[in-house]
């Protein structure tokens, strides 16, 4: 059954891309992950144009995260004073990457930043995750503990100026290596139409030091406001949301959850790693060769800005 999607300005298989929406929803649930960074790619890979994927996906996040900081909420595991500062930084820089965007599509260079972004980013997380996961499955293995990272380890970070203190984390840390953290979240958020909890939940347990019960519910909690945010000016500056998809995708996304979740409880924390590390690296594989692949139209029409 096909709909036509109005900002996309084309016709697409809803069972395509609900099944993809339920494929990606699958995945997240499994791997605890918001799935956007995986979305966005094979949104492009299946012919929706670049800027209308980011902007629609930005969209689809924010019922995602809604969803999951309440739930978080409920449980208390949420450090509201950080996700404030995290946010500061966050919504100045969703403004700036909303504006790249609109930069990046009068000089008709988006596709191929957009690209290149999504093949480096894909390409660095996939190999750290899994290198890590390899040797925490060595160490398993050979009877070894893997090594724990505590909270409340001091670092460089605790040099720096501007301290505050964080009750609900325990830490007394400068406020500028969160904000400068958000700052950089928001700005994926708005040029890749990611959460950026890929890279916000990684970096608050390792440089803020942050204790691991507060983390998810701290980086939806951030992902809710920047991406709604992100997604209420992709509109109003760019007309890049298609509300039509965006709602097939939630829908499967919704489905896919689910299962996921009950498949993910299934198996080691290092093995999730490990499987989700060889999805991104082949997901930066197919987009690094789309780079490089012999196009099968040399020249193309469309309006100007898509």
């Amino acid at each position: 059954m096909s709909i036509y999607l109005p900002i996309a300005e084309m016709s697409a298989s809803v069972f395509l891309f609900m099944g993809m929406g339920a494929a990606v929803g699958f995945l997240s649930g499994m791997f605890g992950v918001g799935g956007g960074f995986l979305m966005t790619p094979l949104l492009i890979l299946s012919g929706i144009p670049s800027p209308i994927a980011v902007g629609t996906e930005a969209a689809q996040i924010v019922a995602s995260s809604v969803s999951g900081a309440l739930a978080q909420w409920r449980r208390k595991s949420i450090d509201i004073k950080m996700g404030t500062v995290l946010l500061s930084g966050g919504l100045v820089g969703s403004v700036l990457g909303v504006q790249a965007v609109s930069v990046l599509r009068r000089t008709g260079q988006f596709d191929l930043v957009i690209t290149l972004c999504y093949v480096t980013l894909l390409g660095i997380v996939g190999a750290l995750m899994m290198i890590e996961s390899l040797t925490t499955i060595r160490k398993t293995q050979s009877g070894k503990p893997a090594a724990l990272r505590k909270s409340g380890q001091h670092n460089w970070i605790h040099g720096l100026p501007f301290k505050t203190r964080f009750p609900r984390s325990k830490l007394y840390i400068s406020v500028i290596p969160p904000v400068l953290i958000g700052l950089f979240i928001g700005f994926l958020s708005g040029i890749m139409g990611v959460g950026g909890g890929f890279v916000l939940v990684p970096a608050m347990i390792y440089l803020l030091k942050m204790p691991t019960n507060v983390v998810v519910g701290t980086s939806l909690y951030q992902i809710m406001f920047v991406t709604a945010a992100t997604t209420i000016m992709q509109a109003w500056w760019n007309f890049t949301v298609d509300i039509v998809l965006a709602i097939i995708l939630m829908v499967g996304g919704v489905i896919g959850a689910q299962l996921g979740a009950a498949a993910g409880a299934k198996l080691k924390g290092e093995q999730l790693r490990f499987l989700m590390a060889g999805l991104v690296l082949l997901v930066a594989i197919r987009m690094a060769y789309q780079l490089v692949a012999h196009p099968g139209e040399i020249y193309s029409f469309g309006a100007a800005g898509h």
